[in-house]
């Protein structure tokens, strides 16, 4: 059975920092891209990041490029994505998902996880 468990959300200062963490099993983790995207309320579902499946390429979206990083440790089965300099519009549910295709396009992942609350707020 596939799963990807989302961990490291919760309620950060406009400023702060995050790791999140997406811990996947049920599937071979290393032969798969990667992917976060996010939900915020009333909004359509957006991508954030995404990596390939060796780590060696990743894209982001413009939002978040330059503030947030992510990775992988194949070895772990475990994806991260670090945040920082957040901003009240980063405030979202965050989700993990794998796919064979190295994109941004939320249509062409195949397994998602259940999603992790970022809340950025004084």
């Amino acid at each position: 059975q596939v799963q990807l468990v989302e961990s490291g959300g919760g309620l950060v200062q406009p400023g702060g920092s995050l790791r999140l963490s997406c811990a996947g099993s049920g599937f071979t983790f290393g032969s798969y891209a990667m992917g976060w995207f996010r939900q915020a309320p009333g909004k359509e579902r957006e991508f954030v990041a995404a990596i390939s499946w060796s780590g060696g390429s990743t894209i982001y979206a413009d939002s978040v490029k330059g503030r947030f990083t992510i990775s992988r440790d194949n070895a772990k089965n475990t994806l991260y994505l670090h945040m920082n300099r957040l901003k009240p519009e980063d405030t979202a549910v965050y989700y993990c998902a794998a796919g064979w295709a190295f994109t941004h396009v939320p249509r062409r992942y195949d397994y998602w996880g259940q999603g992790t609350q970022v809340t950025v707020s004084s």
